[in-house]
C-alpha cells in the first residue's frame, strides 16, 4: 500500500508491504542479528551463499517468514524479515537457527570441529528491534482521519 499524507506543507510518501491473512493484514518486520557461538569469525563467501540457499528453503517451508534482505560479517548475520502476528520472533529466529546449524556442520567440516562438543553454531541470543512506520507518520494518520472527507486534510492512497 502506498499513500501520502499533506500536512502543514510537509508532504510525506509512505510505502507499505501488507500481507493478508484471513482474520488480520500486518506488516510486522524486524531487524534481527544472529551471532556465531563464542563469536567465531567463521563466515566467508562462500559459507554466505549456502546460508542463502538455506534462508530460501527455510521461506519455502514457512511461507509466512519471508526473509527481505540478509548480510554478513565474519561473526554474525543481519536479517530484515517479516514475521507474522500469529508467531512469536523467538520461535521465528530458533526455526531459523535450526534449519541451519546441523547442516551447516555437515556440509562444512571444519565448523564440525571448531563447534564439537555442541550442536549448534548460533550463540543461545539474537538481537531483534522492530521496523515499521516512523512514528510521526502514524500519529499524522491517526489524528487526520475523517478529515479527508471534511476537506481539511489532503490525503491521497494510491
Amino acid at each position: 500500500m502506498e499513500f501520502s499524507l499533506h500536512l502543514s506543507g510537509r508532504s510525506i510518501l509512505c510505502i507499505m508491504e501488507l500481507v493478508n491473512l484471513p482474520h488480520c493484514v500486518y506488516q510486522c518486520d524486524y531487524h534481527i542479528v544472529m551471532v556465531t557461538r563464542y563469536r567465531r569469525k567463521v563466515f566467508n563467501e562462500g559459507i554466505f551463499a549456502y546460508i542463502n540457499k538455506k534462508l530460501a528453503e527455510i521461506t519455502e517451508h514457512y511461507p509466512l517468514i519471508r526473509i527481505k534482505a540478509v548480510n554478513h560479517d565474519e561473526d554474525h548475520i543481519h536479517m530484515l524479515v517479516s514475521i507474522p502476528p500469529t508467531m512469536a520472533v523467538g520461535k521465528a529466529v530458533g526455526v531459523i537457527k535450526q534449519n541451519m546449524s546441523r547442516e551447516m556442520k555437515q556440509k562444512f567440516p571444519f565448523l564440525a570441529q571448531i563447534y564439537w562438543g555442541t550442536d549448534g553454531v548460533w550463540s543461545d541470543g539474537y538481537f531483534v528491534s522492530t521496523v515499521g512506520t516512523d512514528e510521526a507518520v502514524i500519529q499524522a494518520y491517526i489524528e487526520n482521519q475523517g478529515k479527508k472527507d471534511a476537506g481539511q486534510t489532503k490525503f491521497e492512497i494510491s
